[in-house]
């Protein structure tokens, strides 16, 4: 079991979570992720280490509420207990001297970015930060991105702040001004496709960190399964990070709602369940 330090919501739906979880907090790299349990009948979902602190032991969690299970995540409070923390997770990023990285993080991505765009900064690398989400309120992390990186640009969709552009309009003038090495891209999947489309162009590696469907998280499930080069990985234990031009995407997206209905009932009877009084996970 591992007791949560803190757990805010930093917009209108994202939480930041800081939680014990020693062996985790030894061993993690960036990159990496875990799959989290709160109750003996809630569901496995994955989440990613979105930084460490090996002397207190703890991790801390970035969530967007989407679903029953985040929505239950972002209740819990300082002192509760989450009953499972599995990880780390996944291989870590690639962390070596490139030359010039970007860092391209959309809405929650920006939390599993922030701790490759500070280790690539720590190799040596020239790091850019690109941040983009689709309003002023859904940035996240502007100040620690900014602080890891020699250069940090802010899109947000309807320009309520930074400026009024998707990151891939940022990320074509960085191109165009000088000589990338690598790209790191995370977030949604259209962004990830888009970023991937324009390096592609430009014969620019590029890396993408996959958010499949998963259960176990260590192979077994097949349910995590996408097509990259033509060939079937696993995004638990092949990845999560793959080349950004050989992932095939529309595959992916079609997988990701395969369970939108059932998602759907069970956010309803969730919320049912709190009008009676109980968590619905006793039930």
């Amino acid at each position: 079991m591992h007791t949560i330090v803190s757990n805010e919501m930093i917009s209108p739906n994202t939480g930041k979570m800081i939680v014990k979880a020693e062996y985790v907090a030894a061993h993690r790299k960036a990159g990496q992720f875990i799959i989290l349990r709160i109750g003996e009948k809630g569901e496995r979902i994955p989440l990613t280490i979105a930084d460490s602190d090996r002397e207190s032991g703890t991790i801390t969690l970035m969530y967007q509420v989407v679903g029953k299970t985040t929505t239950d995540l972002s209740k819990l409070k300082a002192g509760d207990i989450i009953l499972d923390i599995a990880g780390p997770l996944g291989h870590p990023t690639e962390i070596k001297k490139y030359g010039t990285v970007v860092c391209v993080g959309g809405g929650i991505g920006v939390a599993p970015i922030y701790p490759i765009a500070t280790a690539m900064k720590a190799e040596g690398n020239r790091v850019i930060n690109i941040i983009g989400a689709r309003t002023k309120d859904l940035i996240a992390l502007e100040k620690e991105m900014r602080e890891t990186g020699d250069e940090t640009i802010v899109c947000t969709d309807d320009g309520s702040y930074g400026r009024k552009a998707f990151v891939t309009e940022a990320l074509g003038e960085i191109i165009a001004r000088e000589k990338v090495d690598l790209v790191v891209a995370i977030g949604p999947l259209p962004m990830m496709k888009a970023v991937s489309d324009l390096t592609r162009e430009k014969a620019i590696p590029t890396l993408v960190s996959l958010n499949s469907i998963m259960v176990d998280g260590t192979g077994m499930c097949g349910g995590c399964r996408v097509t990259v080069g033509g060939e079937k990985k696993f995004t638990c234990v092949d990845g999560p990070e793959f080349d950004g031009h050989k992932v095939d995407f529309n595959e992916l997206l079609t997988r990701l709602g395969s369970y939108r209905d059932e998602e759907k009932t069970s956010m309803e009877q969730g919320h049912r369940c709190a009008l009676d009084g109980v968590t619905g996970y006793g039930k």
